[in-house]
């Protein structure tokens, strides 16, 4: 349980997590000053494991502990996944892993929440004005 003499200081854990790679970026609470980064190539050495939840638990313990040493102890989490119009919508294999390393760490979460882009229109197609002709 939390102590009175500990005091929550907020900041917020950026997760972008593809199929290539898994980013943390944890932000003070306005999101504008970093206070610790860290990445799945970070901690491994093949380029195949980047995207891994080995290495997202690596990076995001990493990530956390700097953010520790700077005073912040809860975090609100932001996932985005690639999106847009030709990226997948959906996170990568690294997501929920990082997610539950940086509350293992001893960080209090507050809101999880989902920040992937989502196109409201596309770009338009090739092909002409009269489309594509076979």
């Amino acid at each position: 349980m939390l102590r009175d003499a500990e005091k929550l200081k907020w900041g917020i854990a950026h997760i972008y997590s593809s199929y290539n790679n898994t980013i943390i970026h944890i932000t003070d609470i306005t999101g504008s000053e970093t206070i610790s980064k860290a990445s799945g190539g970070m901690v491994v050495k093949a380029h195949r494991l980047e995207s891994s939840p080995t290495a997202a638990m690596m990076a995001a313990k990493r990530a956390a502990e700097g953010a520790r040493d700077k005073g912040i102890n809860a975090i609100h989490v932001k996932v985005k996944a690639p999106g847009g119009h030709n990226g997948p919508s959906n996170t990568g294999p690294g997501c929920q892993a990082a997610i539950r390393a940086l509350s293992r760490t001893g960080m209090r979460i507050g809101n999880i929440e989902d920040v992937t882009t989502f196109p409201h229109d596309r770009c338009r197609k090739k092909g002409g004005k009269r489309g594509r002709r076979v």
